[in-house]
């Protein structure tokens, strides 16, 4: 499974961005996918996920101001007024359930797959 994200790019404060993620390959059942965000020098946080039924979650520093679609396996990430500490990398998830040989059988497990991320930059 490969994910290709698109449609950063450098705008102003308030302004808004639209990121898309295409999920291609060998797609079993997707449990969900997400976008991440990861700030120059720190860690990679959850922005907002998507679930097989359509439910969504934000984290609270963007509730209000992204949200989160899809559309088969293409993941979109809607970005309105834009802050300057929403500048940083971000990347695309997804997880699925697949079936794995266990003994005379199988069983299911998660895997997951990330995208190479796009980069978002604010300025003041």
């Amino acid at each position: 499974v490969q994910l290709q994200a698109s449609g950063g790019g450098s705008v102003q404060a308030g302004e808004s961005l639209t990121l898309s993620c295409t999920a291609s390959g060998d797609i079993r059942s997707i449990n969900s996918m997400a976008w991440y965000f990861q700030a120059p020098g720190k860690t990679r946080d959850l922005v907002a996920t998507i679930t097989s039924d359509g439910s969504t979650n934000y984290a609270d520093s963007v509730k209000g101001r992204f949200t989160i679609s899809r559309d088969n396996t293409r993941l979109y990430l809607r970005m309105v007024s834009l802050k300057p500490e929403d500048t940083g990398v971000y990347f695309c998830y997804l997880e699925e359930t697949v079936r794995i040989r266990l003994g005379g059988g199988s069983a299911p497990a998660l895997s997951r797959h990330w995208g190479q991320g796009t980069q978002v930059t604010v300025s003041s």
